[in-house]
Order: C-alpha cells, then sequence, then structure tokens
C-alpha cells in the first residue's frame, strides 16, 4: 500500500465491519478457532448450532489473534496491522479486544465493569452498589439495588450488563431494557415483573378505583367481609373489607395489593 504514514493509518475506515461494528479486522475465537467478524456475529451464529452442546460465547478477553481486513494478515492483537500499517479500529481497546472505527458512539472502558461502554464517559459514572455504569442524572437519583445490572432482562430474559441495548432503572431499582419496558407499558402492565411494585405514579389511578368501589355495592353476603392483604408498594400488611374491584392499602392507599393468609399469632 503507497501513500504517506497517516494515509497509510486512516486508509478503509468506516469501509469494512459488520452489522455490529465499524472495523478493520476480524477476530479469530479461540474457542473453536474460527474467524468471524466480532463476537456478536459468533455468538449469533453458534447459538444457532443444531446441537446444544455445541452452543457458546466467546470471552472477549481470550481473544489472541485478529486477521487485518485490508490484506488479510493474520497477526496477535494489536491496533496497528504489522504488514500494512492500517489501524485496525480508531477506537481500541487492549483489554477487551475491541475495535471501532464508529468513534461518534463516544466508547471508554470503565474499569469497574471491566468492559468498554458508548455514550462518552462525561456522561456515566459507575454505581458501586448496582454494579454498572448508569447516566450521570442518576446518581443519588435512584433506588440501588445490588448488582441490579448483572441479571437477565425480566421480559426479554437477555443478559442486561453487555447488551447492546438501552436499559432503564425501575423505581424499584430494578433494571430492563428500554423497549421491553415500553412495550410493557403498552400492555397496561405498570409493575415491575420482579419485585411488583408499581412503576409509574399510580395516584390517579388509585383515585378512579375509589370512584368505581363508591359506586359499587358489594352483596350482603360479601359487605362485612375482610381480608388480610400485602400491599406491593410498601410491603405493608393490613386487615381489610374485601371488595370484588381491589382492596386498598390503609398505609399507603395502593390498590397494588394481594390477599394472603391470616398472620399466625404467636400462642
Amino acid at each position: 500500500m503507497e501513500g504517506s504514514g497517516n494515509e497509510r493509518f486512516d486508509f478503509g475506515k468506516m469501509g469494512y465491519g459488520c452489522k455490529h461494528y465499524r472495523r478493520r479486522c476480524q477476530i479469530r475465537a479461540p474457542c473453536c478457532n474460527e474467524i468471524y467478524p466480532c463476537r456478536h456475529c459468533h455468538n449469533e451464529a453458534t447459538s444457532m448450532l443444531s446441537n446444544p452442546f455445541d452452543r457458546h460465547e466467546l470471552v472477549r478477553y481470550d481473544v489472541k489473534q485478529v486477521v487485518c481486513s485490508v490484506c488479510d494478515t493474520e497477526q496477535p492483537v494489536a491496533r496497528v496491522c504489522t504488514n500494512c500499517g492500517v489501524s485496525m479500529g480508531e477506537y481500541y481497546c487492549e483489554i477487551c479486544k475491541f475495535y471501532d472505527d464508529d468513534t461518534d458512539k463516544g466508547q471508554f472502558h470503565c474499569n469497574d465493569c471491566g468492559i468498554c461502554r458508548i455514550g462518552g464517559r462525561e456522561n456515566f459514572y459507575h454505581c458501586k452498589k448496582c454494579g454498572s455504569c448508569y447516566s450521570v442524572g442518576l446518581r443519588d437519583n435512584h433506588l440501588c439495588v445490588e448488582n441490579s445490572m448483572r441479571h437477565h432482562c425480566p421480559i426479554c430474559y437477555e443478559f442486561l450488563f453487555d447488551s447492546l441495548k438501552d436499559t432503564t432503572v425501575m423505581k424499584c431499582g430494578h433494571t430492563m431494557h428500554c423497549e421491553c419496558y415500553n412495550e410493557m407499558m403498552k400492555r397496561d402492565k405498570y409493575c415491575c415483573p420482579i419485585c411488583s411494585k408499581s412503576v409509574i405514579d399510580m395516584s390517579r389511578t388509585w383515585k378512579r378505583i375509589d370512584e368505581e368501589i363508591e359506586a359499587t355495592t358489594m352483596p350482603e353476603d360479601y359487605r362485612y367481609k375482610k381480608v388480610w392483604i400485602l400491599c406491593n408498594d410498601c410491603n405493608d400488611t393490613t386487615e381489610v373489607y374485601f371488595h370484588i374491584i381491589g382492596q386498598k392499602c390503609n398505609h399507603c392507599k395502593s390498590y397494588n395489593t394481594r390477599t394472603i393468609a391470616p398472620p399466625v399469632l404467636p400462642q
């Protein structure tokens, strides 16, 4: 390849890659010794193997060899091709063995997470208790749940910690994909799938239920029937009058409740 050092370095930028990343190299997967554009391409391909025992995921830190997409030279992991001198990724992380030419994503490596993230380092901070990077807008403004991001999305069951999809933190502190959260809202599901707490302000709904209950008289046999309830929002247990429409928590006034067995009193 002819030209100045800078021309060689930038040659082919944004011209190679896959649907996940723009990069000028492919990786050799140490687990199966096959070549793939990126680890996501590898994981998608191996997840479709007919034999379930052959399915596996690539560990990013284990990658030792890459193949330059410009000159097809296989070589140890490095930013610059040892043969043609091109930069195999405008952004390069030696720890994650990660390459990406599209630096508009604002890639950065978080030492606490142990992986690279996007969005600009200045826009995120690492929450030690939740175990992940969150938007700076959530600093001192969310309920911490230990390792909340190191779980699967409760809707689609994809692992959240290194998911490529945007995630959201609900009022209760649990996390899920933004698209899964929005789909849940569309289906009029307003409780966390994990802890059942209300994820939005339901005060107007509770007021409407108050009006419905006031307008709905229970039959004589049930008018004075009492049941014990557990409030999903405040975790209080109380005995209340049963109503077919719903049972209201005496403590926080929520109708997000469930009936439970009466408490066992000590002898």
